[in-house]
């Protein structure tokens, strides 16, 4: 199989079951955005140590969202139906790792700022790309039907990988920055 097609050099992609529609599609631009996610967990694996204890885990998740995306590509009269694994404990999955790394981290109870460490930066910058997924999900939604546990799945993982960038700056010995509201002095300001 070519890497190539040349079918998309008119602005369209195809979907799971052959339709074509707009590379802008708000179908394509929701699966895409969980796309790049994915791509950036990739990347936090890769700067993690092979050994790493969240290695498995972050794989199952790339996983998951292989799947996820592509019912996200597949529309409701697909020809034939999608039979890739749908994500349907993923939240409570999330959930059970989100109390483990909070019983080693403790309970957040303040907006934090995002770094510390590059892996916890790395993580705020995943849940920010699952938040702005999850907003191109929702105008999905608006128009066709996806199934429960993906929307669930996706607003879990956000949390997850806030959980993770918390446990990142705990496991380093870096002390978490946060958030105070403060006004910029000018030169003008007493």
């Amino acid at each position: 199989m070519k890497i190539y097609t040349r079918t998309g050099d008119e602005g369209t992609t195809g979907l799971f079951g052959g339709s074509r529609v707009d590379k802008d599609d708000v179908r394509v631009e929701c699966y895409g955005t969980f796309d790049e996610v994915n791509s950036y967990i990739g990347l936090l694996r890769a700067k993690l140590p092979v050994d790493h204890a969240w290695q498995k885990r972050l794989r199952e998740v790339q996983i998951a969202f292989m799947n996820m995306m592509s019912h996200l590509a597949t529309p409701a009269d697909a020809p034939k139906p999608n039979t890739k694994a749908l994500p349907l404990d993923g939240a409570e999955w999330c959930e059970r790792w989100i109390d483990e790394l909070e019983e080693a981290s403790g309970p957040s109870n303040c907006f934090l700022l995002p770094g510390g460490t590059e892996i916890s930066a790395l993580c705020h910058v995943i849940r920010t790309q699952l938040r702005r997924g999850e907003r191109r999900l929702v105008s999905l939604m608006r128009t066709e039907q996806v199934h429960p546990s993906i929307p669930a799945y996706v607003n879990r993982l956000s949390d997850l990988f806030f959980a993770l960038a918390r446990a990142e700056m705990t496991g380093s010995g870096v002390e978490e920055e946060r958030w105070r509201s403060f006004v910029f002095k000018t030169k003008e300001s007493p």
